[in-house]
């Protein structure tokens, strides 16, 4: 059953940094009340202040040492910090009735001498040294909310395996880093248990390996996954793009590219097209044929574009409704990449780290990985076309003295949308949207967001002298 819009939007609202950091990880289990009591404060503290040193943000000497104790310490499991957190997100899940997960793999490189050599290799060489991790953001497509994060592993590689990749025909599947996409299935499958019928996974091309779509299969785990090869297929003697190169076009679709780099701005058509195909099995596996999907969107009569998306899916399409979709859950995927950046660099910033170890470092990075989760939410306000009542994102009381702040007029009886809390609180935390794209930096925004913690907090302490007199 679906709760009531009022207890979703409690979900939605990004809250204070103290309740947020309550939320998250109060009911962690690291085998002292007080190791949990101290991770509360250390949460919120970072929350308060993300992507700053501790050592500029901790509100007293002792509790600078609490925190780097909390760190320090060698019977406190990075994992545990991370299940308490993906337990918040599993409690918020249940207010939705369909799910996707967004999976993405990126890398943590570390440059500094006092953790580096400590580090696995993350690049063709040895020179570059860090972590790897794969991080599965649970999106509500029909809230068009961030929901949380529902997964996360971290590895790091052993810096005598470069050039392991010329044995790979021969390791076995389990062994190989391409088993992450399996791994974070089970765990979410675990997780979220009967709520897994709710949840698609969405993919990149990475994840298009016979062994993954087959475990998919099996378990009646839903997912889209974009197409890296040009498999073989029970459907004629083709293979998969010829044979979709074939299919009458359902439709089209249009999309805006936007600038980037040297790329200019502009519109592209892109053609649709959907069939039900059958995977054969790989020569080199063993198993059965794989009935799925095909949903491709190509850009066709244009020369110059490799504007191509071939996806599979488990999801039934019978229709050119069911296809446009399937595309949609796929272009929500860059999300986990914006996760990414929020996490490593724009919002977080962990690749800055320096501690002494790589357990030290992850303790720090895993709380760090909810933080992130927090910003992108604020972030993602913009990003919803239908721009719903702030209210979804600002208490009344937030909203309102953002308005007397900055637009300095009457209240309006109704709660502005969505986009005007995104483009105030940008501004509040000092956006100029000199490049005209009318997107502000996290850093930007989120500065907006703690300055209007603190005119809440003046407030609310103003009120409280008002009634003490």
């Amino acid at each position: 059953m679906i709760r009531s819009s009022n207890l979703v939007w409690r979900h939605i609202m990004i809250n204070d940094h103290t309740h947020w950091a309550t939320q998250q990880f109060g009911k962690s289990d690291l085998g002292d009340p007080r190791r949990t009591a101290r991770l509360v404060r250390l949460a919120s503290t970072l929350a308060n202040e993300p992507g700053k040193p501790l050592v500029n943000i901790t509100q007293s000497p002792a509790d600078m040492e609490g925190a780097y104790r909390f760190i320090r310490n060698e019977h406190i499991d990075a994992n545990a910090i991370a299940e308490s957190g993906f337990q918040a997100t599993v409690e918020q899940a249940h207010s939705h009735n369909l799910l996707l997960a967004l999976e993405d793999t990126t890398t943590l490189v570390y440059k500094h001498p006092s953790i580096r050599d400590d580090l696995g290799h993350v690049g063709r060489g040895k020179k570059q040294r860090g972590l790897l991790a794969h991080s599965v953001l649970l999106f509500a497509p029909g809230a068009k909310q961030v929901v949380g994060l529902i997964e996360q592993s971290r590895w790091s590689r052993d810096i005598n395996t470069i050039g392991k990749r010329e044995k790979h025909a021969t390791t076995p599947y389990k062994e190989k880093e391409g088993y992450k996409w399996e791994s974070a299935s089970r765990a979410m499958a675990e997780r979220l248990q009967e709520q897994m019928t709710n949840v698609i996974s969405v993919c990149d091309r990475e994840a298009d390996i016979y062994e993954y779509l087959q475990y998919k299969l099996t378990e009646q785990q839903r997912f889209v996954v974009r197409s890296m090869q040009s498999r073989h297929i029970e459907e004629g003697e083709e293979k998969l793009y010829a044979f979709a190169s074939e299919l009458m076009s359902a439709g089209t679709k249009q999309i805006h590219i936007a600038q980037k780099g040297g790329r200019k701005a502009r519109s592209a058509t892109l053609d649709i097209t959907y069939a039900p195909v059958t995977l054969k099995v790989p020569y080199n596996k063993t198993g059965q044929s794989l009935p799925i999907y095909y949903v491709g969107c190509t850009e066709r009569g244009n020369t110059e574009s490799d504007l191509s998306w071939h996806l599979l899916t488990s999801e039934r399409v019978i229709s050119k409704e069911d296809a446009l979709a399937i595309i949609t859950y796929y272009e929500h995927r860059w999300l986990v990449e914006e996760y990414h950046k929020v996490w490593k660099s724009d919002g977080t910033d962990i690749e800055s780290l320096r501690l002494q170890s790589q357990e030290n470092m992850e303790r720090l990075v895993t709380i760090n990985g909810f933080i992130a989760t927090r910003i992108l939410q604020l972030k993602f306000a913009n990003e919803q076309p239908d721009s719903p009542s702030c209210e979804q994102l600002l208490s009344p009381k937030a909203w309102k003295l953002l308005w007397l702040k900055r637009v300095k007029t009457p209240l309006p009886e109704i709660a502005p949308n969505m986009s005007w809390a995104y483009q105030e609180l940008a501004k509040l935390g000092g956006w100029k949207d000199t490049k005209r794209t009318g997107r502000a930096s996290v850093n930007v925004l989120w500065q907006g967001w703690l300055k209007l913690q603190a005119i809440l907090e003046g407030y609310d302490l103003a009120k409280s002298l008002e009634s003490d007199l």
